[in-house]
């Protein structure tokens, strides 16, 4: 599979600028903007060539529950109950206290619709699961993939998420209108 997911991204026009930090055995990487319906299909494209083994995506249970759960597990999905009595956050926590090797991957947006703000399940997760959190761009403009060195979350949320905002902001999504650059505006007024 790995050839055929390095001619898509070839065909495609994409390169990564730098490495996976593959000593790394457990964290949240949070990929973005995630603006398009083909970020999924270049980010699976990228775990593949980077041979990033343990990486999974979250979706939600009834995908997994239908006729094609074995395409969303083949893929590298695994499944959260939204309405659980135990959050999504203490879910994935679980995962990885259950976990020698667990990369999950999510959007910081929490969907490809323009954001006013970014979710904050994913540093939760990191913060509960003591994990770091890598940040993974994806820069249509310049048919580049980067990755940010990883950081933990500290005690100061808001500086975090400066830095996490400053990271993704001048990255063009597929859509660039709906990216993240208006948030580092706000922010550094």
């Amino acid at each position: 599979m790995r050839l055929l997911w390095k001619l898509y991204l070839k065909l495609e026009g994409w390169k990564a600028i730098n490495d996976f930090p593959h000593h790394i055995k457990k964290a949240v990487v949070i990929v973005g903007p995630h603006t398009y319906w083909k970020d999924f299909l270049i980010g699976i494209g990228f775990r593949s060539t980077l041979k990033i083994k343990h990486g999974k995506f979250l979706g939600k249970k009834e995908l997994f529950d239908g006729p094609f759960g074995f395409l969303f597990r083949w893929l590298g999905g695994t499944p959260v109950d939204r309405f659980s009595k135990h959050g999504v956050v203490e879910q994935v926590v679980e995962k990885f206290n259950a976990s020698e090797n667990l990369l999950i991957a999510l959007s910081p947006e929490g969907t490809r619709k323009k954001v006013d703000k970014l979710r904050t399940g994913f540093y939760h997760i990191a913060k509960k699961a003591n994990v770091p959190i890598i940040m993974v761009g994806l820069d249509y403009g310049k048919k580049e993939l980067s990755i940010a060195e990883p950081f933990f979350p500290t005690e100061n949320e808001a500086e975090d998420f400066k830095k996490i905002i400053r990271f993704f902001a001048p990255l063009k999504g597929g859509i660039p209108e709906q990216g993240l650059a208006h948030l580092l505006e706000e922010k550094e007024v």
